[in-house]
């Protein structure tokens, strides 16, 4: 926490101003509270530094997909030498990443807190403060949703620090922290503007809010808290997106390159074409290009067909790729389902000619192929820069609001036809069909239990989401996360041949692992904090 505190007024000091006579006690030349907010400007300034950490490298610019959300059933980190770290669930409360989220989320909260104690300070509309206010809420709730997911119960700070004294604040519960959440997403929902409205979904709607709370109440459902009456809660916000009419699913395809409408949606997520009514909440990256300004991410570098020959960086671009699907998800894909050849790599990169060659599916590859849903190929932005690009990430999208509204469905009243027809949709798009059109090859098989639905859409949230950051969270709140990883361990070292160090992740977890640890530095800072099981 006092980290915090320091990071924000050392950005305001460095930022703002410089002390005259460095020495005094008192600076003379650092702009109040009043004046960093009393503009319309200025406080949109402040909003998008809100936003801003939601791009970190610990965040969304890298570390959620590259490392915190690499190792489930659906994915591994594929480096052979990397035998410790969060990315195999081998570290310790000391471990740098943990201090990292950490921080940045309470950072981008502090950063919240003080735009809503500030918020009346500017001459502007009272339509526009009341967006405004409503995301800062939203994204302090989303920076809460973040660390109550992978902590449990944290501290619960809902005004601006302004001291570094004082600053032992006790762990609120998980419950607490939920129901903090809810109500700003609740507030943050009633305020925002309609998608359709805004254009761009790089700044939060209505129905992202909505969206989000679906998928908030669905955590609250499953475990730790288990409070099953939040299905009905989740069902009504997923609903509230559907009737909305904002959204649908993309058809469209790029003929040119022959890509299907799934793989459009990522090839857009890197040329910076907007489709809201499909990806409904991205953080927008914009690269660097030399013009001063960067703000760029790594999708599609960590993550991505590897090609690491920088003779071909303007054509294929420079790509590490770290992150593998593991045979189980290569081998949830049916036959004709176009999604499989997109988030799965399905030609690898000579790397004296830059030329594509397609992978031949044997046994072992199946294994072994790059998460290959970004590709830096498909990049407008030149010159590309060897480590980072403006290749956006998607956080909500309308498939995943229809399998929330499927699974919640499903909870409260059973497989019924509204159920079946939101997965159905999902599918039928997956596999290029009319998607108000009964298909055989697509459709959920008829006449399942309850049971039986609840594992398929759970598999269809992998077939759908993989490597979107959902699955690890998922994985806990069904209860299944130990026995998942066991097994995909088990499958890895029993067939996935040259690349057993795959299983690595899933032989190291234990029942600590469904929270990370406290970082030491704040347990260290903060004695009131206790640490969580196991660490």
């Amino acid at each position: 926490m006092r980290v915090i505190y320091i990071s924000f007024f050392v950005l305001l000091a460095t930022g703002l101003g410089s002390c005259k006579k460095f020495l005094n006690t008192k600076p003379t030349d650092a702009l109040t509270g009043e004046e960093y907010y009393n503009t319309e400007a200025k406080i949109m300034n402040a909003l998008a530094g809100v936003y801003d950490k939601l791009g970190s490298g610990t965040l969304y610019g890298d570390y959620l997909f590259s490392e915190w959300d690499a190792c489930t059933d659906d994915s591994y980190y594929a480096r052979s030498s990397a035998a410790t770290g969060i990315n195999v669930y081998n570290f310790d409360f000391t471990n740098d990443r943990i201090r990292k989220l950490w921080q940045d989320c309470y950072i981008g909260i502090e950063r919240a807190n003080q735009l809503i104690a500030n918020i009346n300070l500017p001459p502007i509309s009272e339509d526009k403060r009341t967006v405004i206010l409503g995301e800062a809420k939203f994204l302090r709730a989303y920076y809460y949703f973040l660390l109550v997911t992978r902590f449990g119960g944290v501290p619960l700070v809902l005004d601006p620090v302004t001291s570094p004294n004082n600053l032992e604040v006790v762990r609120a519960s998980d419950r607490e922290v939920y129901e903090q959440i809810l109500k700003d997403m609740k507030e943050a929902e009633a305020a925002l503007p309609l998608s359709s409205v805004l254009g761009y979904p790089s700044r939060v709607s209505k129905t992202v809010a909505e969206g989000i709370l679906a998928r908030v109440c669905l955590h609250m459902a499953g475990a730790p808290l288990k409070d099953q009456a939040k299905y009905a809660e989740a069902l009504s916000w997923a609903e509230k997106v559907k009737v909305s009419g904002e959204h649908a699913l993309n058809i469209d395809y790029n003929s040119e390159v022959a890509t299907s409408a799934y793989s459009q949606i990522f090839i857009n997520h890197s040329q910076d074409i907007y489709n809201v009514k499909e990806s409904m909440w991205e953080v927008d990256f914009k690269g660097f290009n030399g013009d001063g300004y960067n703000e760029s991410g790594r999708v599609g570098n960590t993550i991505g067909i590897a090609m690491t020959s920088t003779t071909f960086q303007n054509d294929t671009g420079y790509c590490y790729g770290f992150i593998k699907g593991t045979g189980r998800l290569f081998k949830l894909y049916g036959e004709g389902d176009q999604r499989r050849e997109w988030a799965l790599q399905p030609y690898s990169y000579n790397g004296k000619t830059g030329a594509r060659v397609p992978i031949v599916t044997t046994a072992a590859n199946m294994y072994s192929r790059d998460a290959a849903k970004w590709r830096r190929s498909y990049e407008n932005l030149r010159p590309k820069n060897k480590n980072t690009g403006p290749t956006n990430f998607p956080l909500l999208r309308y498939s995943d609001v229809l399998l929330m509204l499927a699974e919640a469905e499903n909870q409260v009243n059973g497989p019924t036809d509204a159920a079946y027809n939101a997965v159905n949709q999902v599918r039928r798009r997956a596999y290029g069909v009319d998607l108000l059109a009964p298909s055989v090859m697509a459709d959920v098989p008829a006449g399942l239990s309850k049971d039986a639905f609840q594992l398929f859409i759970e598999d269809e949230r992998s077939r759908e989401l993989c490597f979107e950051t959902l699955r690890r969270q998922d994985l806990i709140r069904w209860g299944k996360f130990l026995t998942a990883m066991k097994a995909v361990s088990a499958d890895m070292t029993a067939n996935g041949g040259g690349v057993k160090y795959g299983a690595l992740g899933g032989s190291n977890v234990s029942e600590r692992n469904l929270l990370y640890p406290i970082p030491s530095g704040e347990i260290a800072l903060n004695k009131k904090l206790v640490q969580n099981p196991g660490w």
